[in-house]
């Protein structure tokens, strides 16, 4: 069923549009070469995924920093499968990781498709958790950057999803209210319950198969977004 109502579409960007995991795993590869660093990458990075969630969650929460999450993310991931490395291999891999992640630009099946199909009846606009300086580059990089009026980032709002500030700003910065307003992510707490909080509709991206409110609309493929706008 159609949405009503809507002008700008709030999209985002990691986990969403740009395939995170994928690139990830692609620079984590990268960056174990350059560095001689002979960590079995599939075993490193099955348990990396769950690791970054979990400091990314501790980052939204504001109980950690920027550099600790960098850091503790991969020190705990060394440790858990048991591979010694030095801290200062880690900082160097931590930096390598932020400078190569953006010359990956895997995004999800139907990015191009559905943002050229949804742009001549609506703003579009993104709201990431994600680092300023990186994530500019994954959208100029992945040449999706003509479609969105807007881009609104965790450093430049000074708060990260789901915080309500960050969504206001957003919506400022695209002149647009709420009720006339859907946010699309991935991820159930801050893209949401975040946006819910706010007044404004949802669609949950739930490629990670969690099990929403039965009111939450969900779509498993991005061109699934043609049944609501």
């Amino acid at each position: 069923m159609k949405v009503k109502g809507i002008k700008h579409i709030f999209f985002d960007l990691d986990h969403t549009l740009w395939d995170f995991d994928k690139n990830s795993g692609l620079t984590f590869e990268k960056i174990f070469k350059l560095h001689k660093v002979e960590v079995n990458a599939l075993e490193f990075l099955s348990a990396y995924e769950t690791i970054n969630l979990k400091y990314w969650k501790l980052y939204r929460e504001e109980k950690i920093d920027k550099e600790n999450l960098r850091f503790q993310r991969l020190k705990d991931t060394f440790d858990a499968v048991k591979f010694r490395i030095s801290d200062q291999t880690i900082n160097l891999l931590s930096d390598d990781y932020i400078n190569h992640l953006a010359t990956f630009n895997h995004l999800f099946d139907g990015t191009n498709d559905i943002l050229e199909h949804l742009k001549n009846n609506y703003q579009l606009h993104i709201i990431t958790n994600g680092f300023q300086e990186g994530q500019q580059k994954k959208i100029d990089h992945a040449k999706i950057g003509k479609y969105f009026s807007t881009v609104t980032n965790a450093d430049s709002a000074g708060v990260k999803k789901p915080n309500p500030i960050i969504f206001n700003h957003a919506l400022k910065s695209a002149n647009a209210s709420p009720s006339e307003s859907i946010m699309i992510g991935d991820n159930y707490e801050a893209d949401i319950l975040g946006a819910e909080a706010i007044g404004m509709d949802v669609i949950l991206f739930n490629y990670h198969n969690v099990i929403p409110d039965n009111r939450i609309k969900q779509i498993k493929h991005l061109m699934e977004l043609k049944n609501y706008l």
